[in-house]
């Protein structure tokens, strides 16, 4: 297949590039370069979307899929524009985060989505309104040939926001050191795996599959995550657990972000966060590795980039060490 992916220098459309150029498919990433480099054997056409002749410089040409990232309505609707015509398969790879809300475990695709913002370009603030825009808008011209994922937290190597690998990363950075854990053992964690989120969606370029999926990882209580992460990272030294309620009086940031507990979400209505069904996406062919061979790649994506780094999820040594030595008797 001729494959364009918009973007392609950073994890996802990356990954989509390495495991299309594996399968024989040639493959164009549109971008701006800046994120790093292609897979090798792709084209790289360096382009700023947000320029108006952005994309003048892309051969005249039918695609055979298209796939899209970009969470900024803009930026998709100029690229619908401009090869939606020409697609016979369109993926755009939208997010768990266009839902209204999150208190039901075990939701599906049905559930409401939030109402989409009507700017061009958003800040964060405005993400889950964005990808619903961008949603309606890929409906809107390609809906006959579309598959919209919303995925859940994508791990693996290659993740750069540092949640996925926020546990097995402190189990093998202190081994030995007292390692604090939220005494939450039943709350629900959900990572998909890049490389199998990028596998399942070339499988439904080639396949020519429809529909809007919930691309979710397999839903593991936490307290198996955390016996997986010291395994997998040798960790030996003593388990303290910390009460939900004491760690949200202490103002303990939740599920991301700097000194946060990464993967632990308590805050009431969100209950269903890291528990969204996925059932529609695994009978179209979504496929898990074992969470042990995501948590031992992991590792090694984690040891590249250096266990002491400062982190944009998980809590520092020092954190944790003033944590336990508050925490009552």
């Amino acid at each position: 297949m001729d494959i364009l992916i918009l973007g392609g220098t950073a994890f996802v459309g990356r990954e989509l590039a390495t495991h299309a150029l594996a399968r024989g498919h040639a493959v164009t990433c549109l971008a701006r370069g800046e994120s790093g480099g292609v897979a090798e054997g792709a084209r790289l056409l360096a382009i700023d979307r947000s320029l108006a002749d952005a994309y003048d410089a892309v051969p005249a040409q039918e695609w055979d899929a298209v796939f899209e990232v970009s969470w900024q309505p803009g930026f998709v609707r100029g690229a619908l524009e401009a090869f939606g015509a020409k697609a016979k398969h369109w993926t755009y790879v939208s997010s768990g985060n266009a839902y209204e809300k999150y208190d039901v475990p075990g939701a599906d695709e049905s559930a409401q989505l939030r109402e989409a913002t009507d700017q061009e370009v958003v800040d964060r603030e405005l993400y889950g309104e964005a990808k619903v825009a961008c949603e309606l808008a890929s409906v809107a011209a390609v809906g006959d040939r579309l598959v919209i994922a919303r995925a859940g937290l994508i791990g693996g190597p290659g993740d750069k926001s540092d949640r996925g690998g926020a546990w097995v990363a402190r189990a093998a950075r202190a081994p030995k050191e007292p390692l604090l854990v939220p005494d939450t053992p039943d709350l629900a964690t959900s990572v998909v795996d890049v490389r199998d989120l990028a596998s399942w969606l070339l499988d439904c370029a080639e396949k020519g599959t429809t529909g809007t999926f919930d691309a979710v990882g397999p839903v593991i209580p936490f307290g198996e995550w955390i016996d997986l992460a010291r395994r997998v990272g040798g960790h030996t030294g003593p388990v303290v657990l910390a009460p939900q309620e004491w760690l949200e009086e202490q103002k303990v940031e939740q599920y991301m972000g700097p000194e946060s507990i990464a993967m632990w979400m308590t805050e009431r209505g969100y209950e269903g966060w890291s528990s969204r069904s996925g059932a529609a996406a695994f009978e179209a062919g979504l496929k898990h590795r074992h969470r042990e061979e995501l948590m031992v790649d992991t590792l090694a994506w984690e040891r590249e980039l250096g266990l002491d780094r400062d982190r944009k999820a998980g809590l520092s040594l020092a954190r944790e060490q003033e944590l336990i030595k508050s925490l009552p008797k």
